[in-house]
């Protein structure tokens, strides 16, 4: 696969091809994937509200009508990771899993920790205050994954303990190939910013900001995948990357970490938000104060505004 056609949408499709048996679709802003094994096929987050439909086509015209997955598998529970899943399993009913850290969040038992709308970078950050963080509970639907690192129904996979952006954060990586599903612990754009969400220009970055509650575990998963030694990865927001430059983009990111990574200022930044088994424990507290707060949901409100004429245009 040339770099320059790797994630090119397919023709015709709304949708593009990772690597062998891995396909991938942007939705809005975020992607989901698709992993064939053999004659079964496993999803891979479950994107933003209102894109079940979407979804349900892709796996239709990839493998069939009436075919469901054998497991919807969660890399993290933020909400757009997560937005169609009520819906997908009315269509599927199957077996959904993730880390055990990140259960409380998926069983009604614990919101994530409040969104840094100070951490800068462009109206995606601006506008993660009004991002829902509260739990869904999915009932018997929900399994937590293996100990042992397996990823039931693709044995060709391992799952990767990623912590930082999210407490049970995972990246799924094949061995045999060194094809990586980054999820959020790093991505291929500037998340930060509408223009770097909605267009994707390539750029190797940390975790969404603004959402990143942990920047000494980020930095720590950053290097577990870096040392992997991935050929080919697709994360959570931006366009799969590979060869060369996904080797030196991650080797600076790791070396160059809190320059390119953590913010320069913000919430999380000098103490993380600390969790367990049943959630969220502590949030430090927000450093800004009253005035600033103002300014921020102030902007934030505007640039609401403006997200939403603009998207309304796209569709």
């Amino acid at each position: 696969m040339e770099a320059k056609t790797l994630g090119t949408l397919e023709e015709g499709k709304d949708y593009f091809k990772v690597a062998p048996g891995v396909w991938g679709m942007k939705i809005v802003f975020v992607n989901i994937f698709m992993i064939a094994d053999n004659d079964r096929w496993v999803l891979v987050d479950a994107g933003l509200p209102g894109s079940a439909n979407r979804i349900k086509k892709m796996a239709a015209d990839l493998f069939g009508e009436n075919k469901p997955p054998a497991s919807i598998i969660f890399t993290h529970g933020h909400f757009d990771h997560r937005g169609a899943i009520n819906n997908l399993l009315k269509i599927w009913n199957v077996p959904v899993y993730a880390h055990p850290l990140e259960l409380p969040y998926l069983t009604g038992k614990s919101a994530y920790p409040p969104a840094d709308p100070t951490v800068g970078g462009g109206m995606m950050t601006l506008l993660s205050v009004l991002y829902p963080r509260r739990p869904i509970n999915l009932g018997s639907h929900i399994q937590a994954l293996p100990e042992n690192g397996s990823v039931p129904f693709l044995p060709d996979w391992l799952y990767i303990f990623t912590p930082g952006h999210a407490p049970g954060h995972i990246s799924l990586f094949r061995t045999r190939d060194k094809v990586l599903i980054a999820g959020d612990a790093f991505v291929t754009t500037k998340q930060e910013s509408a223009f770097g969400a909605l267009v994707q220009p390539k750029c190797l970055s940390g975790p969404p900001k603004y959402f990143t509650p942990d920047w000494v575990a980020s930095k720590e998963s950053v290097k577990k995948l870096r040392d992997l030694h991935p050929v080919i990865a697709a994360t959570g927001h931006g366009k799969p990357m590979q060869g060369k430059e996904l080797t030196l983009g991650l080797d600076n990111l790791f070396e160059n970490f809190k320059e390119i990574a953590v913010p320069a200022h913000g919430r999380y930044v000098n103490e993380p938000a600390r969790a367990n088994k049943r959630g969220v424990q502590y949030i430090p507290s927000n450093p800004i104060g009253s005035l600033t707060a103002v300014t921020v949901f102030a902007l934030t409100g505007l640039a609401a505004f403006t997200a939403i004429r603009y998207l309304g245009k796209q569709h």
